[in-house]
Order: structure tokens, then C-alpha cells, then sequence
């Protein structure tokens, strides 16, 4: 930061008009980039350009051969999870969301930790960038809260346009799951209501942070603008230009799909060449998430299913044309090479079909006038469109997944492992790809040590707080250092009873039965992402490590295991009597 001498900055008030102290925060805050942080929703490690996929998406293609992109970057299972450590840096069960409300367990209700929102022991990067100078905007999904005091405008966004649930269609103002009454969206600190024309989610929710970026740019002050889309979340929806561009595209299935997109990481250079994948998902079969074959599918099935992963595709590629309309803003204003560039996903793809499911099946029939293969009478065209709600199952999910392995909610890779991209061209090479380990609570650091903000303290404005446990990816990203955590450094994670603990190349991983083995596992997550080697019986020394290491991450972090008899249909169905979410 530059030392300005007090007889200059007298100068510059007299010539300005303007009192020393603001003009002396605004000569300093020019000083500092701008942030944009772009999170996308339930998307696949496989469904970026760059990351092997055949979805157009040319933007976050450019950000990445321009900047950096990471390989091996893990964010929690499920979206409050990943979105509490990425708005705070610390483990979601100290800042409130150790469980998704949804689905928490009768045991944990009114625990601390668990209280279903951002509680009051954490302080967000939004806050600390405010207090530190910056405008803070925010619009699309929160799903962290959605009372007067843990909507986005309480915890720090002196704008913001928000989502409080988990999802919602994305055409018109409806819940896109039965057991939620209503959806509530918040400007600021009022609740509104969508337009009821012209609204789609991803064009609406980019007009806005523009609009908030434009209103507040002549004062001179830099901003941290976060952009969290509905886009992949279900219902897979887009304009029906978007779901065309991919006729033809999946016509050879799930499993063909998922081979092309492996051949293109290996050339790439994102996998290694051994990569192999599963084609089986056995631990899942109780689920209902055994993948199937193509082949058995008749000719009017594969044409609906394929219209299915063209939704999917077209409402990723919408995103990212998205992404790009506001890259050719901050070009119009001048701020584009001024600004710290962030594209993450929030967890992996999603498998679950629920508008198949015999719980739920008679209210998307009387919400949805297309929600099953049936309604489109052999005309698909309408799947992706208004009255349409639209899901692609596990097969999709694996491929969007490629070459991880399961699914969103499992601890695997495929639950876990995001694609992870970084641009700022004063600071970032272009062209890097890195395998290094790095983790969804590094980047509230991160983005505080860009803006000159501290970190290292456990209080705030004289309150107690928990401190900040993410690493600043920042000396990594810049190419100072290599790694963001030392190889011998341990880190744990845990959600509705799936657990993991990383160590350098390897990871220890627990899915309880039905979703997995209910054993302990162990795998080279760098060399076998589909997790298909367990190594549990060739480093036995390792396991006991990784074990013990994940008993004192569950002490420190005050993680409540779930009963033995947990169920998460059975829970998620009896929490929605208690009164839903926070």
C-alpha cells in the first residue's frame, strides 16, 4: 500500500473539495482489485470446456488458459455447507450449518453449530471487505439463512438480490420441491417478488449485480461483487435456443459421454493416463442410483433422455454466456483488468430424479405440466422450458462427474471435487494447471489477503469469534510458493454422516451403508479419482493416522455424528413438518 505524505493529501482536498480522511480511503482503495466470485450450483467436475467437456462454455474457458486452474480443489458434498465455509473460512459446523437444515438429525437440533443459519460466532468475507473499503453485491442463491438478521444485507452486502432456499424454478416465482411452500426473495432487507416476464434466473441475477456495480462506481471505492447462480441446480432449465445448440450431441448415451470426456481430461493433461472409470456405482444400487446401459433403452426413451442432458448442457452454457455479458461489462467500465476473477462450483452433480419419486410424483404432476417422459406425449422440445421440470439422474450425473466417482452428498470425489478457476493478469500466469490439494475454506483468505484485510484474529470489533482455518491460496495462485498446505497438513471434513480426511495425495473416505461400504476407505486421490484401488489394507499405518486425525477434527469442531438409524428421505420428510429451514 502506498504511504501518502498528510501535506499531498491537504493538496488533493483542497483541490477536490473533498475532507483528507475520504479522500486519503479513496486514493488507497485504487490501489486495491476488485473481486468477483462466480459460483455455479451442483455442477460436475467434467461440464467445463477446460476440464473435458463438450458444453460450450468459452468464458470460463478464457479465464482459465488465462489464469490459473486447479485440479484437485474440494468444496463440501452439499450447497449451505460449501457456501458457510466459503463466505466465512471456517468449518461449517462451528459457523452454523453443520448439517443441511433439510436433513439434520433429531440429535443435533439446538446444538451449537447446528443452528441452521450463519450464527453469530463468524464474521463473513463480505463484512470484513465492507468494514475494509469495498462495496459488497451479492445476487443469486444464499440458502444461509433467510431471517431479518441472516439474510446477505445482515451479514455484510451493502446490496444484494437473493434466493433463500436451496433452489427454485427458474422461470417463475415456485418452489421446486414439494416439501418447501413458497419461495422468499430478499433485495436488500425486503422481501420482493419476481417480475413476472421476462425473468430467467441467470440473465435476471447478472442484470442485477451489474446494475449494483454501475450505481456504486464513481466514487472510487473497489468492489466484491458474488454471483451465485440456480444454474446447474435441478430443475434443468434454459432458453430453448441454449437446449438446441446440443441436438444430436448425447444421441450415444451416458456411458459414451463419460468416455469422451475422459479421453479429452488425459489430453488435456488434468488426469493421469491410468485414470479408469466406474461403470458400476454397486455401493449406490440400494439407493436407486445403479447406472443402467444405453442399449436397453427404446428409441423414444433415448431421445427424452438425451433431451434431458441437453437441458442440463444448455442451462450450463446459459451461465456461462452469463459470465461472459459480465466480462464485457467490466471491459465497458474499465475495471476488468482490475479485478480478482473466481469460478468455482459449490459441490458435485446431482443423481437424484424426483420428480420419480412416489413421495413427491403428484406434486410436480400438479405444479409442472411436464415433469415425467409421459406428460411430453413423444415432443420433447418443451423439457428446459417454462411448466417443465426437468432432472438427468444418476447416468448424467456420472458423466458430469467424469472421471470422479458418485455423486453430490457422498464424501467421494464426485461429491467433493470441483472444477476451480482464478484470473487477475497483474498478479496470475497465464496458462497454469496445478494438482496441488487446495479447500472451499481457503478462499475467504484468500480474497481478504487480495484486499489487504486481516485474518489472524479470534476476535472481531471486540467480540469473541472463531478465527479463520482456510489457508490464503494467494501465494500459490501467484506462483510464489506451490502448494497452499504443506504435505503433512490434515484435513477434515464430515456431512450427515459421510466423512474424509486429506492428507497430500490421499484421502481417507467414510460413506455410511446405502450411500457406500460403511468401512473406512483409502485412496490416491491424484492418481485414482474414481476411487477405484482401496489402499486401506497396503497402509495400514496411514489409516490409523488418518483415523485418529479425524477424531480430533470432530472434537474441534464440535461435529455431532448422526444415529446409526439416520435416513435422510425419512428425516428430510419429518423436518419439513417441524417447519422447514431457517
Amino acid at each position: 500500500m502506498n504511504t501518502i505524505k498528510t501535506g499531498t493529501l491537504a493538496l488533493l482536498a483542497f483541490l477536490t473539495g473533498c475532507s483528507p480522511s475520504r479522500r486519503t480511503e479513496e486514493v488507497i482503495n485504487k490501489d486495491k482489485p476488485n473481486i468477483l466470485l462466480v459460483l455455479a450450483d451442483d455442477m460436475g467436475y467434467g461440464d467445463i470446456g477446460v476440464y473435458g467437456s463438450e458444453i460450450n462454455t468459452p468464458n470460463i474457458d478464457q479465464l482459465a488458459t488465462e489464469g490459473i486452474q486447479f485440479t484437485n480443489f474440494h468444496v463440501g458434498a452439499a450447497c449451505s455447507p460449501s457456501r458457510t465455509m466459503l463466505m466465512t473460512g471456517v468449518d461449517n459446523h462451528r459457523a452454523g450449518i453443520g448439517n443441511l437444515t433439510e436433513i439434520q438429525a433429531d440429535n443435533q437440533f439446538g446444538q451449537p453449530g447446528y443452528e441452521g443459519y450463519l450464527n453469530n460466532n463468524v464474521v463473513t468475507v463480505a463484512t470484513r471487505l465492507k468494514d475494509g473499503g469495498y462495496h459488497t453485491y451479492m445476487a443469486g442463491k444464499w440458502h444461509l439463512g433467510k431471517s431479518q438478521t441472516t439474510i446477505p444485507y445482515a451479514k455484510g452486502f451493502e446490496r444484494s438480490f437473493a434466493l433463500m432456499e436451496s433452489g427454485a424454478d427458474n422461470w417463475v416465482e415456485q418452489p421446486y420441491f414439494p416439501l418447501n411452500k413458497t419461495v422468499h426473495y430478499f433485495e436488500d432487507h425486503k422481501q420482493v417478488q419476481l417480475p413476472t416476464e421476462n425473468y430467467f434466473s441467470s440473465d435476471y441475477y447478472t442484470d442485477k449485480i451489474m446494475s449494483y456495480i454501475d450505481a456504486g462506481k464513481e466514487d472510487g471505492k473497489p468492489f466484491f461483487a458474488y454471483v451465485a447462480y440456480q444454474a446447474v441446480h435441478y430443475p434443468h432449465q434454459a432458453p430453448k435456443e441454449f437446449i438446441d445448440k446440443y441436438n444430436g450431441v448425447y444421441t450415444n448415451g451416458w456411458k459414451e459421454a463419460r468416455i469422451q470426456r475422459l479421453e479429452k481430461q488425459k489430453e488435456l493433461g488434468i488426469v493421469s493416463p491410468e485414470v479408469t472409470l466406474n461403470f458400476e456405482n454397486e455401493a449406490t444400487s440400494e439407493a436407486g442410483w445403479q447406472l443402467s446401459d444405453w442399449e436397453v433403452l427404446t428409441d423414444e426413451e433415448k431421445e427424452f433422455n438425451a433431451r434431458r442432458m441437453q437441458a442440463y448442457a444448455g442451462m450450463a452454457d446459459n451461465m456461462d454466456h452469463n459470465i461472459g455479458r459480465l466480462l464485457a461489462y467490466l471491459k465497458r467500465i474499465g475495471e476488468y483488468d482490475n479485478t480478482v476473477i473466481i469460478f468455482l462450483s459449490d459441490n458435485g452433480a446431482d443423481p437424484n430424479q424426483l420428480s420419480k419419486n412416489p413421495s413427491f410424483k403428484a406434486w410436480y404432476k400438479e405444479h409442472y405440466t411436464y415433469s415425467t417422459m409421459e406428460d411430453y406425449d413423444g415432443d420433447y422440445s418443451a423439457v428446459g422450458q417454462k411448466g417443465s421440470f426437468s432432472d438427468y439422474g444418476p447416468n448424467w450425473a456420472a458423466a458430469s462427474n467424469t472421471p470422479n466417482s458418485y455423486y453430490k452428498m457422498f464424501s467421494t470425489e464426485g461429491g467433493l471435487r470441483v472444477p476451480f478457476v482464478a484470473w487477475y493478469p497483474k498478479s496470475i500466469q497465464a496458462g497454469q494447471v496445478t494438482s496441488e490439494f487446495a479447500f472451499v475454506k481457503d478462499i475467504a483468505p484468500t480474497m481478504l489477503e487480495i484486499a489487504g484485510v486481516a485474518t489472524d484474529s479470534n476476535t472481531y470489533n471486540g467480540k469473541q469469534i472463531f478465527p479463520i482455518t482456510g489457508k490464503s491460496m494467494w501465494n500459490s495462485l501467484t506462483g510464489k510458493t506451490k502448494a497452499v498446505h504443506h504435505e503433512d497438513e490434515i484435513i477434515g471434513y464430515e456431512l450427515a454422516g459421510s466423512k474424509a480426511v486429506f492428507k497430500g495425495e490421499y484421502k481417507l473416505v467414510y460413506n455410511p451403508k446405502t450411500k457406500g461400504t460403511g468401512e473406512w476407505e483409502l485412496y490416491n486421490i491424484v492418481k485414482d479419482p474414481s476411487e477405484m484401488h482401496n489402499l486401506i489394507s497396503e497402509q495400514p499405518a496411514m489409516v490409523e493416522q488418518l483415523k485418529a486425525a479425524y477424531d480430533i477434527y470432530q472434537e474441534e469442531n464440535g461435529v455431532i455424528p448422526v444415529p446409526d438409524d439416520y435416513d435422510v428421505l425419512k428425516q428430510l420428510v419429518k423436518n419439513a413438518k417441524r417447519g422447514g429451514s431457517h
